[in-house]
């Protein structure tokens, strides 16, 4: 007994050529999409600026994966008897290393969040989950395709292998390890450990795409120990072992100190942490004074509210002497001139102290002060005199 593979990969819809590998992808990446959404929107972000993400995240990862592929195995498709160039560009006959994809994918995800002006670290929190399922799914291309298999077994779930597809040596040999579903298990695995934990622990600051890069390595770097296929070496193991061994690592230390200095899980507003958005409100109005953008209407110059306390004076109260002076009988004398304060505009995002500081100084450079009619003459005298 043992798990057939599939006779053909790729079917006939009239003139276009329907392939089962570009399909697996497309459905992992709709899915890593709309559980990415859906997380991402419990953290504090907008509906749908995940799609709006996917459309850099995904061309620069699939580039990405398929360059980091051909330079790992160069002799397959530029040695003396190699596929050539045009091969390279194959990208739906199958080769995408998850390395490149993983590290260009996260450029093309960081340039649209900023782009976007979201905070790039609870991104990739909220992304994790949804990138390693796409991964579990993608997989099973490998298998439409009979690639990617691992050493000879007579195991129950040895994957059948058609003698076209056997490598160079092991053309004796009918079953293999199924190594694309050892990785799509692990990776399945992977992605509910980070949600039970993301929740379980609240992880913030880029600790749950830290989990994820040192779960995945450690899965990975075991299961590459059982595959057959061509691959640069060094030191006579595969190159994917010491770079899952080095980029988990890495990965696993940041988790640690990013722990230990950023406990908890950031707030959100919007997209984005209060204190940068504060600062990119600030950075605004600056370019709107010096008029090198133009005001927008959310930092536009708005009336102020004057219910609320820091609201500007739109009437100066009456002094003591205007007081004595309306309850005087004699009408004809003549009171302080009063000015009136009319209501002083501030832009919506300005601080309060501030405000309250424009107040005060626009009281005291507007109105005298009061004589006291207890004083003397002569105290008076002097301070006019001072």
């Amino acid at each position: 007994m043992a798990l057939p593979s599939p006779a053909n990969g790729v079917w006939q819809l009239g003139p276009f050529p329907v392939r089962a590998y570009a399909i697996s992808i497309l459905i992992g990446i709709a899915v890593a999409i709309r559980l990415g959404n859906k997380r991402w929107v419990a953290r504090g972000g907008v509906q749908d600026q995940v799609l709006d993400i996917a459309m850099w995240a995904v061309p620069f990862g699939v580039i990405g994966g398929r360059i980091y592929h051909v330079l790992t195995d160069w002799p397959a498709y530029f040695s003396e008897n190699g596929k050539g160039f045009l091969a390279a560009l194959k990208i739906w006959e199958g080769g995408l290393g998850i390395w490149g994809a993983i590290a260009l994918g996260g450029v093309g995800v960081y340039i649209a969040s900023k782009r976007m002006a979201i905070s790039f670290l609870p991104l990739a929190d909220a992304l994790a989950p949804g990138i390693v399922a796409a991964q579990a799914i993608g997989r099973w291309g490998n298998w439409f395709n009979q690639e990617l298999f691992g050493r000879p077994t007579t195991l129950p779930w040895g994957l059948q292998i058609d003698a076209i597809h056997r490598p160079v040596g092991f053309e004796e040999f009918e079953t293999f390890h199924p190594t694309f579903l050892y990785e799509s298990i692990a990776c399945t695995v992977i992605a509910v450990i980070l949600i039970k934990a993301d929740k379980k622990f609240v992880l913030g600051y880029g600790r749950v795409f830290a989990l994820y890069v040192a779960l995945y390595c450690a899965a990975r770097g075991v299961i590459e120990t059982l595959r057959i296929d061509q691959a640069t070496t060094f030191l006579g193991i595969r190159l994917n072992v010491f770079t899952s061994l080095v980029v988990g690592l890495a990965a696993l230390i940041y988790f640690v100190l990013s722990a230990e200095r950023y406990p908890g899980r950031e707030t959100l507003e919007d997209g984005l942490v209060p204190a940068v958005r504060a600062r990119l409100e600030r950075q605004q109005r600056k370019l709107e004074m010096t008029g090198a953008i133009p005001v927008t209407a959310a930092s536009a110059v708005s009336p102020i509210d004057t219910s609320k306390p820091e609201a500007a004076i739109s009437e100066r109260p009456q002094s003591r002497a205007e007081r004595r002076a309306a309850r005087s009988p004699d009408s004809t004398k003549q009171t302080p001139e009063v000015v009136e304060v009319v209501e002083v505009p501030k832009p919506a995002a300005m601080d309060i102290g501030l405000t309250q500081a424009i107040e005060r100084a626009i009281i005291d450079t507007t109105y005298e002060p009061t004589p006291d009619p207890n004083d003397s003459g002569k105290e008076r005298g002097r301070r006019r005199k001072r």
